[in-house]
């Protein structure tokens, strides 16, 4: 049994490798040419959805007002009910860059019944942006510092693949010892369940984007239904990646190495909520596919150095040690993006079973009525009809 458990997780690690759309191989986007020649300028509405950002905003302003190439863009940050004086701090920033004509305001109206907080504010950027007839909206997080050709890349990669949606996985802020451990694997089970070249295939189903960054056709936006189809949804960057290739969109998903979220997590707890928020709904809710996942965690990333540990004989221990070598293997690309050693693959079994963790404690806020939580919001409440094992 020892030795079929090893060819099982040898099995599963090569399938992983060769057979899942080669996610594992993350590469950041390459940077059009300095000269911008082959890019033609465009409209681009850009719209930050900000709730009490005050500490970040700036600095997001400020990156997007120092962007190269020959594009023209106007920001339209939507303040959600902020008390900290994020309106504030985007205005002081824009001004001193000098281009505070290049930046509007817009006051969020209160949140409607069926409607979360993130997408009714991209909503009314969306209204009031359109009224510009931009080529593209850029949606992007207030806290998304970006690097000088963060737009051009973008929109070169949307004009020179006809994408209707072009999307970076920004960099996320890793410095702490729990963020060393825990953000590359987030990085790397993202790129998993949504493999890049998967994505961009319009012969296969799968869809995805990272919300972080998001350059969208307007025209693609419509057909898709607009922000209000997604209205409801926690994982609205997948969502709304999903509806536009379902309506004959093209995608594209990327990652960036030099456009980068400074928002600091809060330690082991901090990471743990941002998965909490959304895990559970990535489950649709189901307690069995909840049990699945959990059980599937556990034979991918522990049975390898349960192996290498606990078997007590040279031909399991072999197996399992192939099995961790190509785990080590495969997640060496988003460590080398995060500038980490090559060491620290040997953790991902640990952040594993943080994961598996922070899943389950997701399904229990779901399960006590706090599902989806984020700044003081309730966005995934439990509903009746989806306590039942699916």
């Amino acid at each position: 049994m020892l030795i079929a458990a090893g060819v099982l997780s040898c099995f599963i690690w090569a399938y992983l490798i060769l057979a899942r759309g080669g996610f594992w191989r993350i590469h950041p986007a390459a940077s059009p040419k300095q000269n911008f020649g082959n890019i033609n300028p465009v409209w681009v509405a850009v719209i930050i959805p900000a709730r009490n950002e005050a500490d970040v905003v700036g600095r997001a302003i400020q990156s997007l007002l120092q962007q190269s190439g020959p594009n023209t863009l106007h920001i339209f940050l939507v303040d959600d009910g902020s008390t900290d004086g994020t309106a504030q701090a985007a205005r002081a920033a824009s001004i001193a860059a000098g281009q505070g004509q290049n930046l509007t305001v817009v006051s969020g109206n209160p949140l409607p019944p069926g409607w979360s907080g993130k997408l009714w504010a991209m909503q009314q950027g969306v209204q009031q942006a359109g009224k510009t007839a931009p080529d593209f909206f850029l949606f992007t997080d207030a806290d998304v510092a970006h690097a000088p050709d963060s737009i051009a890349t973008l929109v070169a990669v949307a004009q020179a693949g006809s994408y209707d949606v072009a999307s970076f996985m920004v960099k996320l802020h890793c410095q702490s010892v729990a963020e060393k451990l825990l953000i590359p694997a987030f990085v790397y089970f993202f790129f998993k369940l949504y493999p890049p070249a998967w994505i961009s295939n319009p012969r296969r189903p799968e869809a995805g984007a990272a919300g972080g960054c998001i350059l969208i056709r307007p025209a693609a936006l419509e057909k898709a239904g607009g922000i209000a189809a997604i209205r409801q949804e926690v994982i609205d960057d997948c969502s709304l990646a999903s509806r536009v290739k379902h309506n004959g969109g093209r995608l594209w998903l990327g990652a960036s190495a030099t456009t980068r979220s400074i928002r600091h997590y809060e330690g082991f707890a901090g990471i743990g909520r941002m998965i909490s928020r959304s895990a559970f709904n990535q489950l649709r809710h189901s307690n069995l596919l909840l049990l699945l996942s959990m059980a599937g965690m556990a034979v991918t990333y522990l049975l390898p150095p349960a192996l290498v540990f606990a078997a007590h004989r040279m031909a399991p221990a072999a197996l399992g040690g192939t099995a961790w070598l190509l785990m080590a293997v495969s997640y060496w690309p988003v460590l080398r993006l995060y500038g980490l050693t090559p060491l620290w693959a040997l953790a991902l079994p640990v952040a594993a079973i943080f994961y598996v963790g922070a899943t389950f404690h997701s399904a229990w806020k779901y399960w006590t009525g706090r599902g989806g939580e984020w700044k003081g919001r309730i966005q995934d409440p439990k509903k009746e009809s989806a306590n039942l094992i699916q």
